[in-house]
């Protein structure tokens, strides 16, 4: 089950900050690469860069009510991201959607190889 998580590239977990306007204010966000490169993702598939996704997800937030605690809206990028992940992987087929089979039970060296060919070729 282990080497599905710890075989993971450590750049995937090395953290980096960038500098995104929000309503015409600079600001810093620091997320790992993995988180990065998801957004990316998104925005590719969206026609957005980086820094325009992050602020459209904040100005529908904001306009959602739910912006509240801006210390948060980090926590909500990488839980957007997770939910992205999980909804690709799991229509991919890498990670069954039968929560009776065991992570263990799943071949890490074909998840990886595939995570890495499906998700993270296309993305630099």
């Amino acid at each position: 089950m282990c080497q599905i998580f710890t075989t993971a590239d450590p750049e995937l977990y090395a953290c980096r900050s960038r500098s995104i306007r929000l309503r015409g204010v600079a600001t810093s966000v620091r997320l790992e690469n993995i988180y990065w490169n998801t957004l990316e993702e998104i925005g590719v598939r969206d026609g957005l860069t980086v820094p325009q996704l992050v602020s459209r997800l904040h100005d529908e937030l904001d306009h959602a009510g739910a912006l509240g605690d801006r210390a948060n809206f980090t926590s909500f990028l990488r839980v957007t991201c997770t939910r992205y992940l999980q909804l690709q992987l799991q229509l991919a087929g890498l990670i069954p959607t039968d929560r009776s089979i065991a992570i263990r039970s799943l071949d890490a060296g074909k998840v990886l190889a595939d995570e890495r060919s499906r998700f993270f070729s296309s993305v630099a």
